[in-house]
């Protein structure tokens, strides 16, 4: 059975409910067609003829290009080179102000999701499914229409939140919570790990920080391990994804819109920021991080504490601040140590400052 999804969608709006909802003007070309039904809000590759989306950086021009959204929330100075024929313009000088608007038009609980049913006198909700075999600990909350599988472990103080799955011989450790995710079988997650909270995201601005919601979903494939206190955040439109095998050590953050491959290992106080990209079998090494946007390829290594700003090729070694190839990285460390070490070169301690 299909699952049902984490947020009920409000709605449909017509055109010009959204344009008065996020402040956006209406192109005079499509004044005709303010009654026009909007049903979802969906990123520029995927969306349909029943969507409205937004483009907010030149770097996805190709994706409004080739998109089927019925509106686009757009700055003026690009609609006439670059809408499509069968795209509404929706102009606005900040269109991302506008996504988080209507966002919160559609799906007004995403503001403040629910674990569990408000007033129930029983810790697993009635609605929840939970297999034979599967065991619940004292003080776990089981919210509305969660399912547990069998043989599956739920410790003590854990919340596993609404419409939750928890896959078979699933270990969930003491207060961890789990929402918006699904989970596959033989996962372990340790305990105080957060999954499933809102990304990172705000339409900054003079006025201040316009939140955006969140209502995509995590994705753990089978036989994840994920460590104490890792938090990993949900999707805004699209999943996180966490691939098949994939072990992550403790204090652990991962971003929004993250897909990890399958078989990586991610050691801890390692940051991985929205959206970037990790192929299979990819090594993060301890305290190590990424900027959003980039794409590590499969069975890249990167060196502890070492920070990777562009995308990575397949199979390379990365180290250092910005990270670049391990072996240039060692040169560079070993110049700087031979020119700190040449003759007339100052120690510390020896330059007559006062202690």
């Amino acid at each position: 059975m299909q699952h049902p999804g984490f947020f009920d969608r409000a709605g449909p709006f017509t055109i010009a409910e959204v344009a008065k909802a996020t402040g956006s003007e209406l192109a005079e070309a499509h004044e005709s067609s303010r009654e026009r039904l909007i049903e979802d809000v969906r990123p520029l590759a995927e969306a349909g003829p029943r969507d409205v989306s937004f483009l907010d950086n030149r770097k996805y021009l190709p994706q409004l290009a080739a998109t089927k959204a019925a509106a686009c929330f757009i700055q003026p100075a690009l609609v006439e080179s670059r809408m499509p024929a069968g795209t509404i313009a929706l102009t606005s000088r900040t269109p991302y102000r506008c996504f988080a608007l209507v966002l919160q038009l559609f799906y007004p609980s995403a503001m403040r999701p629910m674990a569990a049913r408000a007033g129930m006198t029983t810790l697993i909700d009635p609605t929840a499914e939970i297999e034979e075999g599967a065991e619940i600990e004292p003080g776990a909350v089981i919210g509305p229409g969660a399912a547990i599988g069998r043989g599956a472990r739920i410790a003590a103080g854990a919340v596993i939140g609404h419409r939750v799955h928890i896959g078979r011989d699933t270990y969930i450790g003491a207060l961890a919570t789990v929402a918006h995710t699904l989970v596959g079988d033989r996962v372990i997650i340790h305990s105080g790990a957060r999954i499933g909270q809102d990304g990172f995201g705000f339409a900054m601005g003079p006025g201040g920080h316009l939140k955006v919601p969140q209502i995509g979903r995590v994705i753990i494939q089978d036989d994840v391990e994920i460590g104490a206190n890792t938090t990993i955040d949900r999707g805004a439109l699209k999943d996180t994804i966490i691939g098949e095998g994939t072990k992550i050590d403790n204090l652990v953050q991962i971003g929004h819109n993250v897909v990890i491959g399958r078989h990586c290992v991610i050691v801890a106080q390692t940051g991985i920021s929205g959206s970037t990209e990790l192929g299979d079998f990819v090594v993060m090494g301890g305290q190590s991080g990424s900027v959003g946007h980039v794409k590590i390829g499969a069975g890249a290594q990167i060196a502890g504490a070492s920070h990777v700003k562009n995308d990575v090729p397949a199979g390379a070694r990365y180290g250092g601040t910005p990270a670049r190839p391990l072996k240039q990285w060692a040169r560079e460390l070993a110049t700087i140590t031979r020119m700190a070490e040449r003759p007339g070169a100052k120690k510390e301690g020896t330059d007559g400052d006062a202690e």
